[in-house]
């Protein structure tokens, strides 16, 4: 299958360029060329199926034209090594728990999965020169990506996060590995970090000294297997007796490469029948769909810092998606967005009602579900990192301790190693080129 821009001012490219170009010659982000759907027997059947074969099923309705299919099902078993449980919170909202991977968060599944491809097509071209990811992180991005790509041979990563605007427990989950791990500590926000990705993508002096690839959700690896676990939370979800025609699924939403994925989901012929968007403070999302107008913004620091985002890259990708359809994107997907003192509220609510420990991400969800469940709906959000990751914000909030899993405190023991920056392109370049 082939790939196009979303400016469309880019001759269309494989899969393989795709992921290893990562974003566009004209800045755009990559999509498929079409969209294909699965069977309708399938979604008969998939109650029967394991989160393993669910997710071949979708990896190869989307790759299977471009990667050998034993070679798809080993990548596919390798990312989802970890299980993916449903957890239900009171009558009609069930927790989707995404923190059971190797850092605690919901974006394993897919920078484990683009690892993988990356690396299958790494060894394919028989490439002898290093390949340089480049990911801008406002959290768990960060992380994930770094471990999944240590130790990998012949890449390296340098991941920009914006100084003192992570938590601890995250920073010290990709400033701690060394190897082929390198952090840079940005002056400013998390939009300063991925305009500076985006920027090195473009300059060609830097292109022509290194090969560079991005790890961001605007990588095709990296946000379209995020699609697997609504495919099995649906699966779950059926296996439970739930009205299959009335599942709505809340995501919390900052660069929406998350919300992107369950849409070409659904546009696969999943079938949730709506889809909320959860906001923070930056809300830029909502505004749109209720003015019908984009407005991006500085970003806003909030406990929600994941979601700390005021231009969110894959918003590009859900007007593509939809033609530029205002109406039929706001038929398809709701909004709200909470202040800090509501998402603390919430957490607290939650936790005195059910002993349910919600993090900061979940909560905007989780809330989000309360307010907009209709009778005979029943709703799934996602819980997208364990809360000890924000240790000190949910004991503030639920006035109980939060247990900090043995995981996260080997990576507290380590010793921190960044690289400080300002948020200027000629010093980020300049960098990198004494990397080359």
């Amino acid at each position: 299958m082939m790939y196009y821009s979303t400016n469309h001012s880019s001759p269309d490219v494989t899969l393989r360029d795709a992921i290893v170009h990562g974003l566009a010659p004209d800045r755009g982000l990559y999509m498929p060329e079409r969209i294909p759907t699965i069977p309708r027997p399938f979604f008969r059947h998939i109650s029967e199926m394991t989160l393993h074969e669910i997710a071949y099923v979708v990896a190869n309705t989307l790759f299977g034209e471009d990667i050998d299919s034993e070679e798809l099902r080993n990548i596919v078993t390798d990312t989802l090594s970890f299980e993916i449980p449903l957890h239900k919170v009171d009558d009609n909202r069930y927790a989707l728990e995404l923190f059971h991977g190797p850092t605690l968060a919901f974006k394993d599944v897919g920078a484990r999965f683009m690892a993988h491809m990356l690396s299958h097509f790494n060894r394919k071209d028989g490439n002898a020169k290093d390949v340089n990811v480049l990911v801008a992180t406002s959290g768990d991005t960060g992380s994930a990506v770094a471990n999944g790509f240590l130790n990998v041979p012949g890449i390296r990563v340098f991941v920009l996060y914006p100084h003192g605007k992570v938590s601890k427990i995250q920073e010290a989950q990709f400033t701690t590995l060394g190897a082929n791990i390198k952090a840079i500590e940005v002056d400013g926000t998390f939009d300063d970090c991925q305009a500076l990705v985006k920027a090195a993508f473009i300059d060609e002096e830097l292109n022509a000294a290194m090969y560079l690839t991005s790890a961001n959700s605007i990588n095709v690896a990296r946000f379209l297997p995020q699609m697997f676990y609504y495919y099995h939370a649906y699966a779950r979800m059926v296996e439970m007796g739930a009205n299959p025609d009335e599942i709505v699924v809340a995501v919390p939403s900052g660069n929406f490469g998350n919300l992107c994925s369950a849409l070409i989901a659904k546009r696969m012929g999943l079938p949730i029948k709506r889809f909320i968007a959860a906001n923070n403070r930056n809300d830029v999302f909502l505004r749109y769909l209720n003015s019908g107008v984009y407005t991006p913004g500085p970003s806003v620091a909030t406990i929600a810092n994941a979601m700390d985002v005021g231009a969110p890259s894959n918003f590009a990708r859900i007007l593509d998606l939809y033609a530029n359809d205002h109406y039929a994107i706001a038929a398809d997907i709701s909004g709200c967005a909470y202040d800090d003192d509501e998402i603390r509220q919430t957490m607290k609510e939650i936790y005195t009602a059910t002993g349910y420990i919600l993090d900061p991400h979940g909560a905007t969800a989780c809330r989000a579900l309360g307010e907009q469940l209709k009778p005979g709906e029943t709703g799934v959000f996602l819980e997208t990192a364990h809360p000890a990751k924000f240790k000190e914000t949910v004991e503030g909030a639920i006035g109980a301790t939060v247990q900090i899993p043995g995981r996260l405190s080997a990576f507290m023991r380590g010793e921190k190693s960044t690289v400080r920056m300002s948020n200027l392109f000629p010093a980020f370049k300049k960098y990198l080129l004494e990397q080359a």
